[in-house]
């Protein structure tokens, strides 16, 4: 199954985020993707962190919502919406959340990011739970491939990366594939974000797709970016640095196989 993770720089515009990752999604479904996965926050980077409160939608109804049920059916694509702020059950705050829609553009799966990213350096501070309600439950949903493989595909976001029992339980539900869409900054990125990410593949012995934000935002905000495939064995398939782009590469459900049968560290978990 060949998949791409879409890289941006969005931006305070919704309009234009939209229009760019339209571009991208086009280009994916030119290289044959199957599936792609938008970054979090894919439809605003804003000034403040409450300009995520003026675009909040309602679930299943909204023009995001719109957008990504539009992209997956016309162009045949599996698409998981980045993230997108969802109404919460307080007004001043908005749930975090990703979107699955198959490529009739129906909506069949939604994960409200779990943990909510803070940091403080003394130079940067950032704290998701000012306006970010958490979610509570794991989320994964099936992908019946070209190739007749049926993926089993589990969701999460950016700062989810640093919780292991996440995937881990994600593993014991036979996972393929695990997709992380992020914006991590460029300070915890340069860190962090390759050993982590490659970490939760070799561990689950699964495939990962991290579709990132990658660059300088409006707000002056620096994203990592680095958007990248992994295999179960720690291999990077495909990446990008900086920059729009579309990253792809072909995940074989052989691979997966043959490597938990030559290590089959999943049967041998104690605790």
């Amino acid at each position: 199954m060949k998949v791409a993770a879409i890289q941006m720089v969005s931006t305070d515009v919704l309009g234009d985020n939209l229009r760019q990752a339209r571009q991208l999604l086009e280009q994916a479904a030119q290289s044959g993707a199957e599936l792609a996965v938008l970054p979090e926050y894919f439809c605003l980077i804003g000034q403040r962190d409450g300009d995520k409160l003026a675009i909040q939608e309602a679930f299943g109804k909204g023009p995001i919502q719109q957008f990504l049920a539009d992209a997956a059916r016309e162009l045949g694509l599996w698409l998981v919406g980045g993230t997108l702020p969802l109404s919460a059950t307080h007004a001043d705050h908005v749930y975090n959340s990703s979107l699955v829609f198959d490529p009739a553009g129906t909506c069949v799966a939604r994960y409200d990011k779990i943990h909510l990213f803070q940091f403080d350096n003394g130079l940067e501070s950032y704290d998701e739970s000012r306006v970010l309600e958490r979610g509570v439950l794991p989320t994964r949903f099936a992908l019946p491939s070209l190739d007749g493989h049926l993926w089993h595909i589990g969701l999460s976001v950016c700062y989810d990366l640093r919780f292991a029992e996440l995937y881990r339980g994600y593993a014991k539900e036979g996972v393929d594939l695990i997709l992380v869409p992020s914006a991590f900054t460029h300070t915890t990125g340069q860190a962090h974000w390759e050993v982590l990410l490659r970490a939760r593949a070799i561990e689950n012995l699964a495939f990962v797709a991290a579709a990132a934000q990658g660059g300088v935002h409006p707000n002056g905000r620096q994203t990592w970016g680095q958007s990248v495939l992994i295999d179960p064995w720690g291999k990077v398939l495909a990446e990008q640095a900086l920059g729009p782009g579309v990253v792809c590469a072909e995940l074989n459900a052989q691979t997966l196989h043959a490597r938990r049968s030559q290590l089959p560290a999943l049967q041998h978990r104690v605790l």
